[in-house]
């Protein structure tokens, strides 16, 4: 037994030991160093990319939200690949990588069902254009000017400066109404009369009173009948065309100008009523 023990070259083992750690942590160091190298770099690259992008000329001429889903499409695309090779050059088997991956993007997929149904909802949007940034839109109780389209929210902001972010899964499926993708709009203006008006002096005076406004279309003249003969009222509607950025003006304007031309001419705008008539029971004999 001690010839034995003296017989083995212990220098020699230590050396070997030596030299097959050596080896080992150059490696490692080696494939570190390149994992870290392909890290730094690449995302520098993709950060240049994106921004030589935004200055390209054609995203310029594309649609703002188009072009925006675009680079950050393209930015997450390029950093998912630049972490894969990372893997990769630290020895991460492909075949076990790519399960992996799989498996993550099943369970990730069940968990996220309502973020991937606002993605395909966001492409969409995109893809078909139903409407656009500055847009005036809206869409079940919501309504508001559209600021920004992301990948999974849209971003209104409503005419007492709330912000809403909706998603555009529930978007993409819903009616959704843009009250700015066309130039012109009609304005309709209900007025309520008297029984006891005349109603061609009525209409005449309506047609007076808004073929004066300014903001009107030339080309569209104006509209007057009696609609419905009401409960209480003679029921009649005004209908005039504008731009749609005049919407409003010309409503209000309108309406306040119709309401003084009325109390100028005497002419009653009354309050909703009833007539009730009570009929005597006839006498029973005594």
């Amino acid at each position: 037994m001690n010839l034995f023990l003296l017989a083995i070259d212990w220098s020699q083992i230590g050396k070997n030991i030596l030299n097959f750690f050596s080896e080992l942590v150059v490696s490692v160091g080696m494939k570190l160093l390149w994992a870290i190298l392909i890290l730094f770099v690449g995302l520098k690259l993709t950060k240049l990319i994106t921004k030589q992008m935004q200055k390209a000329k054609w995203v310029k001429r594309t649609d703002p939200s188009v072009a925006h889903f675009l680079i950050n499409f393209i930015s997450i695309t390029l950093k998912v690949l630049i972490f894969v090779s990372a893997a990769l050059v630290l020895g991460v088997p492909a075949t076990s990588f790519v399960a992996i991956l799989t498996s993550a993007g099943v369970a990730i997929g069940l968990a996220l069902q309502g973020s991937l149904a606002n993605l395909a909802g966001g492409i969409m949007i995109l893809l078909f254009k139903p409407f656009r940034e500055g847009d005036y839109v809206e869409s079940g109780d919501v309504s508001g000017t559209v600021q920004d389209i992301s990948i999974f929210y849209t971003t209104l902001v409503t005419p007492d400066n709330k912000v809403v972010h909706c998603p555009n899964g529930s978007l993409s499926n819903a009616n959704v109404t843009n009250y700015s993708q066309k130039d012109m709009r009609r304005v309709d203006i209900a007025v309520n009369v008297a029984y006891d008006a005349d109603t061609e002096q009525v209409k005449q005076l309506l047609i007076d009173t808004v073929s004066g406004h300014e903001k009107l279309l030339p080309d569209n003249p104006p509209f007057v009948r009696l609609k419905n003969c009401g409960d209480s009222s003679l029921e009649f509607t005004c209908r005039v065309w504008c731009k749609t950025a005049d919407y409003w003006d010309v409503y209000f304007d309108l309406t306040e100008a119709i309401k003084a031309k009325l109390d100028e001419a005497g002419i009653e705008i009354p309050y909703p009523q009833m007539d009730v008539h009570i009929k005597d029971a006839p006498e029973k004999d005594a």
